[in-house]
């Protein structure tokens, strides 16, 4: 609720009439007027933050009219000024696998506040929030009709205590909605749906106010609606359970990059291949903490579907957000999605009342900027490991055998090994003819047949091809495509190769309803890429399995197998445990690589296969044209269908709606339940908060490379029976086939500190030519993370965790941090971290420092056998302070080294004392 208490900013309040109806709203150009600085030339995403700091300005409480100033000095200073504010965005967005865990700290909190003597009903959400059930349904079925059905029972199967918990929290809680499994990804629906760009609310007077729509959620891809000129970035989820509970985000004014683009894509190229080069060129511009805007005169060439693919991948470039102003494309997007009429009037008149509106003549001051003509752009994937691996199309064949070079000591052949394909999972069409690129002298093992034909895998079979994800299935210009593709492939007789796992996830339903209104569906079905659900599945790693034949040949044989998909991750480990190279394309391409099922073939140059007039048929025989594929998303892309689609979007199926639950102000935790359990933080808490100590002996957990992303730290894909996870399970009489995955299991603090830096790729230096989650115990023989740190923690010593550059890059998921905190970790040391991963360890009470001056764990030989002890945190420790670091080796020598502290604003100095965010939103919500 828009509430301001200030006098100064009291004045910078005007009206507005739009449509017969006057709101009211906080002008920036009357901020101006009353003398508090020039406004006029700043970035539209910063003038979002200004007004929010116009709105909610207290007289300095929380907002001064210095910090008002600030922005004024920001432009007048070139873009820099890194102040620190407090931020409120106007609602959270939510998913249901960092969304269960919030929930649950809700409920811990009302049991904690409870038990501090306060009031239960003080842990409410004073902000919206809407929580979009999208991460649970694996595909498990695929290839066939019956693939959807088969995948939604399973779902509920697996994950009904979990819906019953959301719905409790549905009924326990006020401002708090679920929308149900089967509707959407959350991205999309916020895009579609449930994003105005421009809000209305009543004050206190009862009057109604106007402002930008902001928010944050709990997922890193929450940046897809700036889009939609919708200023929202991903946040974990103990500090979105903060900004619910009305705590300010405190953060510094940003640097804002901008990206200038001019020109128009040239034919065959598509927004996944412009978002793939945005990506690359980001990244090597280090934007990591910074805000990234979109101009030019290029948007009037783009689309919004195309901007939104560009500002969901802001992780992958690693800014916080990426935004693109409101113009003339927005107002027709909200129109054909079904927006109210007099809600994108009101769009209108704000933006260019208030001076967000993009015209011909935008200019603003950025910190740096950055240009792509959109000529220039080239068809692309990304890949092998990370989505700025940015390689052109036409040389990605050669790449990737440059790669297989690089990780092969010497060509080897290992017996090949005769298996056939079960039923499982949908059992693949017939292949036509051998595998093209034959020739190619890659390392072929593991001979099958199918229909009487013998086939070989080897290193860049592409075992998984799936059409997945928020990135792109928002996007009706690439799935058409996609559809289109499949098209012309079927009329010359291709189909997939039957080793290829494919699917098709639509990030939501309006998306398979275009798909079959244009007839497409059944084009994507004849080559495998039937619909499988309504999610993210494969792009957070809920691939399901391979045929067991096709994983047990990977294994045993050490083979490079391939997933292609069309998402925004390809970290090592996160699509399927049995594929260790894994490629982003466009759903095109998705479907072109299934249909060679090989990464070895120059899909450019070579023939894709054999058509059945025995002729060979290319990429270029299938790409359609541009102009094909606009005509007919003009022709079956219709506002009625988002209209009709979401009219009853929290109502759910009758699944959803059997679903039952208890109806109580706090929640009855079932002790037997493996999914949800009351998590161990307000357990034993006082009402005063603590002091940050010295950290003094700390030992070494892990010491970790460069990139360790919040996938390696805390994997959500599937685990087997012995780690330390699935013996936990195994001890509580639940089968394998019934472990489920660690993203589904988030709600349970016990599963997920034995998953904690657990993922089957991560390397730890301790170890000499070891994969997966060991280190050495206190014993100095090889064990598990989890084992190692229990006996540490039972012998009453601290841990510390040292890592490379761009620690904690990838997902917003807060157990990366609470899994490091439960773990007894009291600091992670590396070279630098990524923006939200830093923030979380903050909140959970572990203290963030950064190498400096050159050292590196490289530099200083850290081999994980030192002894660490942190000095000048007990007292005045004052935010982004140099504090020294005494190193004691193994052979007795030691060396003192200054580290930066990575706590940096006053507001998380304070979180830090009190032991976390949350414990300090608690004990403020007891006293008052």
């Amino acid at each position: 609720m828009p509430i301001v208490t200030g006098s100064d900013t009291a004045k910078t309040r005007r009206d507005l009439t739009v449509g017969g109806q006057t709101v009211s709203y906080y002008s920036i150009q009357a901020a101006t007027d009353a003398g508090l600085g020039d406004f006029s030339r700043l970035p539209a995403s910063l003038k979002v933050v200004l007004e929010n700091m116009l709105r909610f300005e207290d007289g300095g409480k929380t907002v001064s009219i210095d910090d008002i100033k600030a922005f004024a000095e920001w432009a007048a200073k070139g873009g820099q000024n890194p102040r620190e504010i407090a931020y409120r965005p106007a609602r959270v967005l939510m998913q249901d696998f960092t969304g269960v865990p919030a929930v649950v700290d809700l409920a811990a909190m009302r049991d904690g506040i409870v038990a501090l003597g306060g009031d239960a009903q003080k842990i409410n959400p004073l902000n919206p929030v809407d929580l979009v059930i999208d991460h649970s349904v694996m595909v498990d079925e695929f290839g066939n009709p019956r693939a959807f059905q088969r995948n939604v029972d399973l779902e509920y199967a697996r994950n009904m205590e979990r819906y019953q918990f959301l719905k409790w929290g549905q009924k326990a809680f006020q401002n708090f909605r679920v929308v149900p499994p089967g509707t959407g990804i959350c991205h999309q629906v916020n895009l579609e749906y449930l994003a105005q760009t421009v809000w209305t609310d009543t004050d206190q007077t009862g009057a109604t106010v106007a402002y930008p729509d902001t928010l944050v959620g709990t997922d890193s891809h929450t940046t897809m609606v700036n889009g939609l000129a919708v200023l929202g970035w991903g946040v974990g989820g103990i500090e979105a359970e903060a900004a619910m509970l009305g705590q300010p985000i405190s953060m510094l004014i940003p640097e804002v990059v901008g990206f200038r683009i001019t020109g128009a894509l040239t034919e065959g190229v598509t927004a996944t291949d412009l978002v793939l080069k945005v990506t690359k060129m980001l990244r090597d511009h280090k934007v990591v903490g910074k805000f990234v805007e979109f101009y030019g005169q290029g948007l009037d060439n783009m689309p919004l579907a195309d901007r939104a693919t560009i500002a969901n991948m802001a992780p992958e470039y690693g800014a916080t957000c990426g935004f693109f102003p409101i113009d003339a494309e927005t107002l027709r997007y909200l129109r054909q999605t079904g927006r109210d009429e007099d809600r994108i009037a009101l769009v209108e008149a704000y933006a260019k009342e208030n001076g967000f509106w993009r015209g011909a003549d935008y200019e603003p001051v950025f910190s740096s900027t950055l240009h792509l003509d959109l000529g220039d752009v080239v068809p692309a994937i990304s890949g092998p490991k990370r989505p700025q691996d940015h390689v052109a199309l036409d040389v990605a064949a050669q790449t990737f055998k440059d790669y297989i070079n690089g990780i092969r000591p010497a060509p080897s052949a290992p017996p090949a090994q005769k298996f056939e394909m079960t039923e499982e999972g949908g059992s693949p069409a017939p292949a036509t003819g051998e595998i093209p690129g034959a020739t190619h002298g890659a390392h072929e093992v593991g001979t099958f047949a199918v229909d009487g034909e013998d086939y070989r895998l080897r290193d860049g079979s592409v075992v998984i091809a799936a059409i997945t994800s928020c990135t792109n299935t928002s996007n009706p210009y690439v799935l058409m495509a996609a559809g289109l593709v499949a098209r012309k492939a079927r009329e010359r007789g291709l189909t997939r190769k039957p080793w290829v796992k494919t699917s098709l996830a639509p990030g939501s339903q309006v998306v398979a309803e275009y798909l079959e209104a244009a007839g497409l569906q059944e084009d994507l079905d004849a080559l495998g890429f039937n619909l499988v659900g309504f999610g993210c599945t494969t792009c957070i790693g809920n691939s399901g399995p391979l045929d067991p034949a096709i994983s047990k040949s990977v294994n045993d044989n050490d083979l490079v197998a391939v997933s292609v998909l069309s998402g925004n991750r390809n970290f090592e480990g996160r699509i399927s445990p049995d594929v260790r190279a894994n490629y982003l394309a466009s759903p095109p391409l998705v479907v072109a690589y299934a249909i060679a099922g090989d990464m070895n073939i120059d899909i450019t140059r070579e023939p894709l296969g054999t058509g059945s007039d025995g002729q060979p048929v290319y990429l270029k025989d299938l790409w359609p044209s541009s102009q094909e594929i606009s005509e007919l998303v003009e022709r079956i892309v219709t506002r009625e269908m988002f209209i009709e689609k979401y009219a009853d979007v929290f109502k759910g199926d009758e699944r959803w709606q059997a679903v039952e639950t208890t109806d109580s102000e706090t929640y009855d935790w079932p002790p037997t339940s493996t999914y949800i359990q009351n998590p161990p933080y307000f357990q034993g808490m006082s009402r005063e908060p603590g002091t940050i100590e010295d950290i003094e002996g700390a030992r070494v957990l892990a010491v970790l490379g460069d990139m360790i992303t919040t996938d390696h730290i805390s994997p959500a894909g599937s685990f087997k029976p012995n780690t330390p996870a699935g013996r936990y399970l195994t001890e509580r009489q639940v089968a394998p086939a019934d472990f489920n995955s660690y993203g589904s299991r988030r709600g349970n603090h016990e599963v997920m500190m034995r998953g904690t830096f657990a993922n089957i790729r991560i390397k730890n230096e301790m170890l000499e030519g070891v994969e997966g989650g060991f280190t050495k115990g206190p014993d100095g023989k090889e064990t598990s993370i989890y084992d190692a740190a229990m006996a540490w923690e039972a012998q009453g010593v601290p841990l510390v965790v040292i890592g490379g550059v761009e620690y904690g890059a990838g997902s917003s998921r807060d157990w990366a941090a609470k899994g490091t905190n439960l773990l007894g970790v009291k600091a992670v040391i590396a070279e630098s971290f990524e923006r939200i991963h830093r923030s979380n360890l903050v909140g959970m009470g572990v203290i963030p420092f950064e190498f400096t001056g050159g050292d590196t764990r490289k530099s200083l030989k850290l081999t994980g056998d030192e002894v660490i002890s942190i000095e000048g945190l007990a007292g005045e420790f004052k935010p982004l302070a140099l504090v020294p670091a005494t190193i004691r080796y193994a052979d007795g020598t030691e060396k003192t080294v200054q580290l930066k502290a990575r706590v940096d604003t006053e507001v998380e100095i304070e979180y830090l004392q009190n032991g976390g965010v949350l414990h300090y939103v608690l004990r403020n919500l007891a006293k008052s």
